[in-house]
């Protein structure tokens, strides 16, 4: 189904999600490097900034909760809303109190705070993930997955370098998270307007079911090994030729940390954000499997610019186009991706499963990409490493065109 550009992403399932994409992405700097800026400031000791490195295991432990909001729903707005809403509110009291605190003179009940921040966050981010899943129609999911990564990143950049800024030249630290929790609780009117899914499914009836149940679900599925391991796989190329792209362009390829840093921040967000947007509009279009195929040809090939970048000669625009690219083109597989895993989801365990899928894609980039890219680089050299990430990007398409009838089902009806 064709879609005009203007209809898809002003639809009333669609639109909100710019907004609850931000609420997403506000607190994660501000527990994490905005905090650590603050505690800096104000002559923390390193060993206790160290410390608060470990505020956000939330967001890489959260699957294990994620069953319970499946099961139980707050008494407003439904199963996915009412968890939103409830964990907005928290946030912005949670960061107006951590406004009230000082690194310095109270540092483990701010850790102590952040901690539950990162706590909530992570479990608003399963319930804002459930959502999507359930919300959409098969041809808003890319759509829904750019304006979610737009919301988020615009919120990263508004927590951190925004954040740094006003408390550095305008606010204070405190009155800078103020701040930033007043802005979560505007965000609660866009879960307020959001609507319900259509379809609403039932609920597990008891919480061993919302832990079990997902799993026996998605494993009747035939298939359903395959599908993981092309999760794992689909972005693994990406993820090795990221791993250490910052160290390569500024020891290797000799750019200094200011134009790297104005590359990476600026003209890499834009072009990742406008990659997202491109891609969920032409998915509308493509359907998901031949969105997947072509953006994950893209993604693959785009590597190729750092090749360029490592035989060629010093040239800050040619960088610059080479970061543009990889980006443009990371962002539109991030949009057929996320997609694919809601629509991997089924309505009843989407909490429990997107939080695990979304898991299980984090495996090649933490536990492949980053320990295996430094002993490839010194055995093969940067211009054969960055080859290589472009056949470790083979494999996952290989694997995606062999289950392509599976995907084309999903797009279809769904799981």
């Amino acid at each position: 189904m064709n879609i005009p550009v203007s209809r898809l992403y002003t639809s009333r399932r669609v639109a909100p999600l710019l907004a609850l994409g931000f609420a997403s992405g506000l607190p994660l700097a501000l527990t994490g490097g905005t905090l650590q800026a603050w505690a800096t400031v104000e002559q923390v000791s390193l060993q206790q900034i160290g410390f608060l490195t470990l505020v956000g295991t939330a967001y890489t432990l959260k699957f294990l909760w994620a069953p319970l909001i499946d099961r139980y729903a707050p008494p407003l707005l439904g199963r996915r809303r009412g968890w939103m809403l409830l964990m907005q509110v928290l946030l912005a009291l949670g960061m107006m109190l951590m406004g009230m605190l000082s690194p310095s003179q109270n540092l483990f009940p701010l850790a102590l705070l952040a901690v539950a921040v990162a706590f909530c966050s992570a479990t608003q981010d399963i319930a804002f993930d459930a959502y999507r899943s359930d919300a959409l129609r098969k041809e808003e999911r890319g759509a829904g997955a750019a304006l979610s990564v737009l919301g988020y990143r615009l919120a990263m950049l508004v927590s951190g370098g925004l954040a740094l800024i006003l408390a550095d030249q305008w606010l204070g630290w405190g009155h800078t998270y103020m701040l930033m929790g007043g802005l979560m609780l505007v965000m609660t009117l866009a879960t307020l307007w959001a609507p319900e899914p259509e379809e609403v499914a039932l609920a597990p009836r008891s919480l061993s079911d919302a832990v079990l149940e997902p799993f026996k679900e998605f494993f009747s599925r035939p298939g359903a090994i395959t599908v993981l391991v092309l999760i794992v796989l689909y972005k693994l190329g990406d993820a090795f030729a990221g791993a250490l792209s910052t160290t390569f362009l500024i020891r290797a390829a000799g750019f200094s940390a200011t134009e790297v840093g104005t590359v990476n921040k600026l003209l890499g967000l834009a072009a990742t954000i406008v990659g997202a947007l491109a891609g969920g509009t032409l998915m509308a279009k493509l359907g998901l499997y031949r969105s997947l195929l072509l953006f994950g040809v893209l993604q693959g090939v785009s590597n190729l610019g750092f090749w360029v970048i490592s035989v060629a000669p010093h040239n800050v625009i040619l960088m610059a186009s080479a970061v543009g690219l990889e980006n443009l083109c990371g962002g539109m597989g991030t949009a057929a991706f996320v997609a694919l895993l809601m629509g991997l989801c089924n309505q009843q365990f989407s909490a429990t499963q997107f939080a695990l899928l979304s898991a299980l894609s984090a495996v090649g980039r933490t536990y492949l990409a980053g320990p295996l890219t430094p002993p490839m680089v010194e055995y093969a050299g940067w211009p054969s490493f960055f080859i290589l990430t472009v056949l470790i990007a083979v494999p996952g398409l290989i694997l995606l065109y062999w289950r392509r009838h599976d995907i084309e089902r999903i797009d279809a009806a769904g799981a």
